[in-house]
């Protein structure tokens, strides 16, 4: 064989190589061919409807639909079978893998490990993962605190009732959070808190909602799905959390602390195609600075709220974004304080 020949070969082999790493995932450090898709895939824990994971499927079939991502999901993936769908995502090609990890850490970390070609953004309370695991969270306390202050100066009889999922601390920092905004508006305010032990059951967020609504509580902080319909039938306000469902619930949502993924999985997926995606906290990209959340528009209720209610919390809103004022990240299980 001529050396010619022997070059031409190597090359051959050479090339053949990068393309079977590019199918089983993005090598690090590797650009993706100009205009070629990334291929992404979704793998969530409940339906895609579910206010955490609709977030992140919103934002990902944004980018799809731009044309920049080839993007396949599985919703309502189990604990027991969330590394296994990992698992085959990763294997079929897929080059960035996006999802949730807080149930499934340990198996979710040890799949990043096993396929370290492949670029991994998971929703995480722990660190990110060299070389390939980022986490990111909803760190939307500052428009929480926000729809607090809200909160505060509509309530009638200083009763504010919350029901949330579980007491984690990627909850647990929005209610603290909400409660302080509503503490400056209203000093006298008392809350009600519960966690209804689910990520997804409307019927049981609402037997609780109803349960604080019968102790007076006039105004709901809805941070699962069916507080609102309680709200809605016992008359009463809510108060939205990561989506805005003002119209849904245009005589009860008051507002809302809107959780945008946009900035987190464009970034991703910008970083990825470039061959520089790196292990990374993305909790930054969630905050207002970045866009990553905003208080969303009040809709019906936006002559509802007492005008010096409002202007204090656009007073506040400006402070947040030009740095003056930091919301408190508090990640302790928030406690009820009414009698």
């Amino acid at each position: 064989m001529s050396l010619s020949s022997q070059k031409r070969r190597q090359l051959i082999v050479r090339t053949a190589a990068i393309g079977a790493a590019l199918g089983a995932g993005a090598l690090p450090g590797l650009a993706l061919a100009q205009g070629a898709k990334l291929k992404v895939a979704g793998v969530y824990t409940v339906p895609f409807e579910q206010q955490w994971a609709s977030r992140l499927h919103k934002a990902l079939k944004a980018a799809e639909a731009r044309g920049e991502i080839e993007y396949k999901a599985s919703e309502n993936v189990t604990n027991a079978d969330y590394e296994r769908v990992m698992r085959e995502y990763a294997t079929g090609g897929n080059q960035l893998i996006v999802g949730e990890a807080f149930a499934v850490e340990a198996a979710a970390r040890k799949v990043a490990k096993d396929f370290p070609k492949t670029y991994f953004l998971l929703g995480s309370s722990g660190k990110p993962q060299a070389p390939n695991l980022s986490v990111f969270d909803n760190f939307i306390q500052e428009p929480a605190y926000l729809t607090g202050m809200i909160a505060g100066g509509m309530t009638k009889t200083n009763k504010i009732g919350m029901v949330g999922g579980f007491p984690i601390p990627e909850v647990n920092r929005l209610m603290n959070a909400f409660m302080a905004g509503a503490k400056e508006t209203n000093p006298k305010v008392e809350f009600s808190v519960s966690f209804i032990n689910s990520w997804f059951d409307p019927p049981k967020a609402k037997e609780a909602a109803f349960a604080m609504i019968d102790k007076g509580a006039d105004v709901m902080y809805a941070e699962r799905f069916g507080v609102s319909d309680a709200a809605k039938e016992r008359g009463k306000l809510a108060i939205g959390n990561v989506i805005n469902t003002q119209a849904q619930y245009p005589d009860t949502v008051v507002a809302s602390a809107l959780w945008n993924f946009e900035p987190s999985a464009d970034r991703a997926i910008k970083l990825a195609k470039e061959g520089k995606f790196v292990a990374e906290d993305y909790g930054p990209y969630s905050t207002m600075k970045h866009k990553g959340s905003e208080l969303a528009p009040l809709g019906t209720f936006e002559a509802k709220v007492p005008a010096p209610i409002m202007a204090k919390v656009k007073a506040k809103e400006a402070d947040i974004q030009g740095g003056k004022f930091t919301v408190k990240v508090d990640d302790s299980q928030p406690k009820s304080t009414a009698k």
